[in-house]
């Protein structure tokens, strides 16, 4: 990044750290990419593929959603590649992406909720459903 002439000078050090900063489109991308976390229903079609490869049907019945706006949510993941599909005969399967976005994502998801074992929902009072 070119210098900038600050108004006040109050040492080197926010030169420093703007030279090393990231461009504003980098900024952008991340924005886009953490726009998935602002939908609960996204963020638990995500988690869900994270543990298993499904088609949409299943997927449906799982998130109690028309399977219409379950594609939506899976076009608006696979957009921001955390998640990626395949196709058998007529079946496609999604499943997250092998990727460091992804798996950063799900670990953030899992920490922010902490995620407790199915086994152990409702014992503690908590809902494993996150």
């Amino acid at each position: 990044m070119a210098p900038v002439n600050l108004p006040h000078n109050h040492g080197e050090h926010i030169a420093h750290i703007m030279e090393n900063s990231p461009t504003p489109e980098q900024f952008v991308d991340i924005s886009l990419l953490l726009r998935q976390l602002g939908d609960g229903s996204r963020l638990r079609l995500f988690w869900i593929l994270c543990h298993c490869e499904e088609c949409v049907i299943n997927l449906s019945a799982l998130m109690e959603m028309s399977s219409p706006a379950v594609s939506h949510h899976l076009k608006q993941l696979r957009g921001s590649n955390l998640i990626v599909s395949r196709r058998d005969g007529k079946e496609v399967y999604y499943r997250a992406a092998d990727n460091t976005r992804a798996r950063l994502l799900h670990q953030l998801i899992e920490q922010l909720i902490e995620h407790i074992c199915p086994g152990q929902a409702g014992r503690d009072g908590l809902r494993g459903d996150g």
